[in-house]
């Protein structure tokens, strides 16, 4: 990927530049905002899909008729059904001190939209997500042409795992192939590239072999394209164990996707600050790249809410920022704009996690 220059050079200046002034502030969770508006069947069907299919394909697709599968809980399906309420959370942090957004295209694959029959939609959802969220940056930077903002064209991990059997019975079967992610992981990113996505990011990953299939698709699909983008890369924690669930620490986890030379390497999800700070000083002690993190808002309580108040998450990640670990940060389940506007209150006097020299990078 390397050799090959930068779709939008000024674009990775701009961030690049950013990124050696300041700890820049990823957004917080998109879910935790869209539950907030207690959607109903019809609220996440709208127009386009109220009558059982989608209206705006031909009827004779095998893949545009949900029928009788409900849509409630397709949150990437807003941004087609319900683009103002999308655009609307993208607004609220922006105005809270975002520097980058994420588009709501965590489950925009072809595998995951399969779940709701909705395979045919897998290049519209992330091409109107990276518009959408490219919509509100633009809008933002024009009001503080200072501060830049940057769209973050996510992939998600799928709802499949490559290295893992879903059956118990028999630990050899897998029920997805590497081929078949990295074609996913292909027609998702070039929606993301052509709705003005500025990076790319593969995060919330739990295996690591999945991670490989999107980081080999998008090396194909940049040589492809005869130029390349910032590549971010977050995988996850599954719990207290200190591993992914693909069973890697953070040390193997990093030395695993180290070859792609991403602009950052982190943690999200899964975890609150807390219990990921152990994680995020291995990486900042090995990363030649930048380093992120956008934890929970502490752990599930026993309804599956999280508790943790914005001003709790952001001293804890107060320290983080004090002694250096960090580039980019932000939040993921059970956050809000009032945890990212706390945040971006707490890192603002600390300089960004400095890289390593060529010296340390090459030790390392």
């Amino acid at each position: 990927m390397s050799t090959l220059p930068w779709l939008h050079p000024e674009r990775v200046a701009l961030l690049e530049q950013a990124l050696h002034r300041r700890i820049l502030i990823l957004d917080g969770g998109m879910g935790t905002m869209l539950q907030a508006h207690e959607l109903d069947e019809h609220g996440f069907r709208g127009e386009r899909f109220e009558h059982g299919h989608d209206g705006h394909a031909h009827l004779h697709d095998n893949h545009a008729h949900p029928g009788g599968c409900d849509l409630k809980g397709n949150n990437d399906l807003l941004t087609l059904t319900k683009p103002e309420i999308i655009r609307g959370v993208h607004d609220a942090y922006l105005e809270a001190g975002a520097d980058l957004i994420e588009t709501n295209t965590f489950n925009s694959t072809r595998i995951s939209q399969a779940d709701y029959k909705l395979q045919h939609l897998a290049h519209e959802l992330n091409l109107e997500g990276a518009r959408l969220a490219r919509a509100a940056c633009d809008a933002m930077t024009a009001k503080t042409p200072h501060r830049p903002r940057f769209v973050i064209g996510v992939l998600g991990p799928t709802s499949r795992t490559a290295s893992l059997s879903p059956d118990v019975n028999d630990p050899g079967f897998r029920n997805v192939t590497f081929e078949e992610l990295a074609e996913n992981y292909t027609e998702s990113a070039n929606g993301l590239i052509d709705g003005g996505a500025d990076v790319i990011m593969v995060e919330t990953i739990f295996d690591t072999l999945n991670a490989k299939a999107a980081l080999f698709a998008l090396s194909e699909l940049f040589h492809q394209r005869g130029a390349r983008m910032p590549v971010m890369i977050s995988g996850t924690i599954t719990d207290r164990s200190g591993r992914t669930l693909s069973g890697q620490t953070a040390e193997a986890f990093y030395y695993s996707v180290r070859h792609a030379r991403p602009l950052s390497v982190g943690f999200n999800c899964a975890l609150g600050a807390d219990d990921l700070r152990p994680h995020i000083q291995t990486l900042s002690n090995l990363a030649e790249s930048y380093v992120s993190t956008h934890p929970n808002a502490g752990l599930p309580n026993a309804f599956g809410d999280y508790d943790e108040a914005p001003e709790h998450m952001a001293e804890v990640i107060r320290g983080f920022a004090r002694d250096g670990l960090l580039n980019l940060v932000g939040g993921c389940c059970g956050t809000t704009p009032a945890h990212i506007k706390a945040i971006a209150e707490a890192v603002r006097d600390f300089a960004p996690r400095a890289l390593p020299s060529a010296d340390q990078a090459e030790a390392a």
